[in-house]
């Protein structure tokens, strides 16, 4: 909240008086966030308590039970766990208050989100654990059972056995990151596991929330911020810096820096060599039933060096349906290979996926002073020539190699790589070879092989929701069968 009433949601200004609880001058994602009350439990909220009083009470009187947005289950249960979270720190107890919340929760209980599961049916669950440590009495203790009964369930399904929150998005792994700290952090305050019984079995335990961590941190760049696979923006989640504080007030031991390391499980690949540090998507773009969020980014990478983002993935900026969230979710719009002008997997709306990459014969190797990275996937197998794309990174302390090859048929293939909008791509009188120019002075070298002569295209950037910045793609058109791309640039920890 920016004054009374007034909000900022996906970079985007919005006033309640002009845009009351559900106006249609506003998109659909930014109406959720309107009801989730987010800013109750944000930094600084005591300085805005009158606001939020208001806000809270606003809310109440205009937002009669099972009418409009505020009332489907995902802001419900969002708004739920913000408004206890609230109450409990700001000692709010209004009957009012107290009664709207109780019936949100009956509301929530009968009407969870089986037919959507995944993150959606976890945050309902969530919201019936905290909404029964809450409350006293019989219903209170049903809605304990019902949500621990849930997240037996899905904390295995959900959360895969190297950490990693099934979606395969950084962003949305933080959020069930955050999810599974606040489930932790209210078992540990509010009651042992001897007065909660639906609590048992339930894994909220410090080795999952450690191998989380770990995830998440070697999903991130040096600067601490996410990759950007699949559906993922910043200022969404909290930030990687945020969640280790809250771990560490927890009590929970801190991880080991971010390592080179295979998330086998997940599918991703960190390579790490001196400065620089890459991230490959060799994952399935989702679980089979749920590719809601997937793009069509398989074998795609980002690279970093020191803490300069230098490849990158074009992002997520919008989740209303139309032709910019096509592209965003295109393969053209990742760092990878395009072939025939086709997605490697067929994405579709705003969270749909038809037939799908799936990769294979992934090898790692990760030694002390190379590490190699091969995967090859089938998405292209649909096509009349029934190609697939094979992709091997090696990573050494000067130097990034790409090689890609294509088996089977095809009439036209692409390796497009997106730079971030601080680096300047130059291309050599004949094609080959180049340079990039990074923010700090320094140049990285570039030549390719097995291309026509390389372009550069301009593109945009999509770092977080309402946010399009302009940088450039160097495009390398195939002559042959095989295609190779090589960086090289001076390493200063080698001195």
């Amino acid at each position: 909240m920016t004054q009374a009433g007034r909000f900022i949601f996906l970079n985007r200004a919005g006033d309640l008086d002009r845009d009351g609880w559900d106006g249609p001058g506003q998109e659909k994602l930014w109406r959720y966030n309107q009801h989730y009350f987010d800013d109750l439990n944000a930094l600084e909220s005591v300085s805005r308590l009158d606001w939020h009083r208001q806000l809270v009470a606003s809310w109440v009187a205009q937002n009669p039970p099972g009418t409009g947005t505020g009332w489907e289950s995902y802001p419900t249960s969002l708004r739920i766990v913000n408004w206890i979270k609230w109450s409990l720190e700001q000692g709010v107890t209004e009957p009012s208050f107290l009664d709207s919340l109780f019936l949100q929760v009956r509301w929530l209980a009968r009407r969870l989100e089986t037919h959507l599961l995944g993150n959606h049916l976890f945050v309902n669950a969530k919201a019936l654990v905290f909404a029964g440590a809450y409350f006293s009495g019989d219903e209170a203790a049903s809605w304990r059972r019902i949500g621990f009964g849930i997240l037996r369930r899905e904390i295995p399904e959900q959360i895969l056995p190297d950490g990693g929150q099934f979606e395969r998005s950084p962003m949305y792994h933080a959020l069930a990151y955050e999810d599974m700290l606040d489930l932790y952090n209210l078992r540990r305050c509010f009651a042992p596991d001897a007065i909660w019984p639906e609590s048992a079995g339930c894994d909220l335990g410090q080795e999952t929330l450690a191998r989380m961590r770990t995830w998440l941190h070697t999903m991130c760049h040096p600067n601490g911020e996410l990759a950007l696979f699949n559906d993922t923006a910043a200022d969404v989640a909290p930030s990687v810096q945020e969640l280790d504080a809250y771990a560490q007030r927890l009590g929970l031991p801190p991880s080991a820096g971010p390592q080179a390391m295979h998330l086998a499980h997940s599918g991703y690949i960190r390579l790490q060599q001196g400065e620089a540090i890459v991230l490959f998507d060799a994952a399935p773009v989702g679980p089979d039933y749920l590719p809601a969020h997937a793009h069509a980014d398989t074998l795609s990478l980002e690279l970093s060096l020191r803490l300069t983002r230098v490849i990158v993935n074009s992002g997520t900026s919008v989740y209303a349906e139309g032709s910019e969230r096509s592209r965003q979710r295109s393969t053209a719009a990742h760092s990878t290979v395009v072939i025939d002008q086709q997605d490697s997997s067929e994405v579709w709306g705003s969270f749909r996926v038809a037939r799908r990459a799936r990769p294979h014969d992934v090898h790692v190797e990760l030694e002390r002073d190379r590490q190699h990275a091969f995967a090859r996937h089938d998405g292209y197998c649909r096509l009349p020539g029934r190609a697939t794309h094979a992709r091997s990174l090696t990573l050494v302390r000067n130097g990034l190699l790409v090689e890609d090859a294509i088996e089977g048929n095809f009439d036209h293939a692409q390796s497009r790589f997106h730079f971030h909008p601080g680096v300047l791509v130059e291309v050599d009188a004949g094609g080959q070879r180049g340079a990039c120019h990074l923010p700090d002075g320094s140049a990285v070298t570039w030549h390719a092989e097995g291309s026509r002569p390389a372009r550069v295209e301009a593109s945009t950037w999509h770092p977080a929701f309402g946010v399009s910045v302009t940088n450039c793609c160097l495009v390398l058109d195939w002559a042959t069968r095989q295609c190779a791309f090589q960086l090289h640039w001076n390493d200063a920890s080698a001195d």
